[in-house]
């Protein structure tokens, strides 16, 4: 799980040498990427995935993908999901007052470009609202109309959506069901045959920004680490209003 590429505070930032370096790694330990819809038919039973197989997945559409994410993965052969907040490509991130950053977006022309270089794309609603605080009309069409914005400009519909803030509950994962075959959240974990299809969980990338600690997850030797952080986010939940 990324979202922006770039020297930019915070934790959904990721500085374009250790995104190298991180992607450098996966490829020397012989992992291969995979798209989210493929994930899905795995799932399902429709098909096989090579061993090792992980699915790289970008929040927000920043034009950094764009401009540097994209170039390092397509040197090592590998793919990526990117979840685009439809009603807001071309723009600026403005959503949470978020005045400090505003990082700009891609614009519709670099998305299909990008489509036509294997990167899927799907929905992260159309103006990414917090989809647990909006009214029943208002969530139906943060949902569908994220999908149809999509649809109309590749020319297929999307198959999967990732809820902003990965806020989701029972309400609107039925909605999100309506519209797409598969859901990713925050929740950390690995993703296999039995989670949720409507909330698969992802390993957040900035938990691995000391590079021998990805090094050794991806190697099997600090499975610990991912439990501990589970542990503390756990924690942090309960003692957050």
């Amino acid at each position: 799980m990324y979202h922006s590429i770039s020297r930019t505070s915070g934790p959904t930032s990721i500085p374009p040498e250790t995104f190298l370096a991180q992607i450098e790694i996966l490829a020397a330990c012989e992992y291969r990427t995979i798209s989210l819809a493929a994930f899905k038919d795995w799932q399902a039973g429709k098909t096989q995935v090579p061993p090792q197989s992980v699915v790289i997945t970008f929040d927000d559409g920043f034009a950094d993908f764009a401009d540097c994410a994209f170039q390092i993965l397509k040197a090592h052969a590998f793919t990526a999901t990117v979840f685009l907040p439809s009603g807001k490509m071309g723009g600026v991130e403005d959503w949470d007052g978020k005045d400090s950053l505003r990082r700009p977006l891609m614009s519709w022309s670099q998305v299909v470009g990008l489509a036509g270089e294997n990167i899927e794309f799907g929905g992260h609603s159309v103006t990414h609202r917090d989809l647990t605080k909006l009214s029943a009309g208002e969530l139906e069409r943060e949902v569908l109309q994220c999908r149809d914005h999509i649809e109309q400009k590749l020319g297929y519909p999307p198959v999967c959506f990732a809820p902003p803030y990965g806020r989701a509950n029972a309400r609107e994962r039925r909605e999100i069901q309506n519209a797409f075959g598969i859901s990713v959240g925050t929740r950390l974990d690995r993703a296999d045959e039995s989670c949720d299809r409507y909330d698969v969980p992802r390993i957040e990338m900035h938990y691995f920004r000391d590079l021998k600690r990805w090094r050794d997850y991806l190697k099997g030797r600090a499975d610990w680490y991912l439990t501990m952080r589970r542990l503390v986010r756990g924690v942090r939940g309960l003692l957050t209003p």
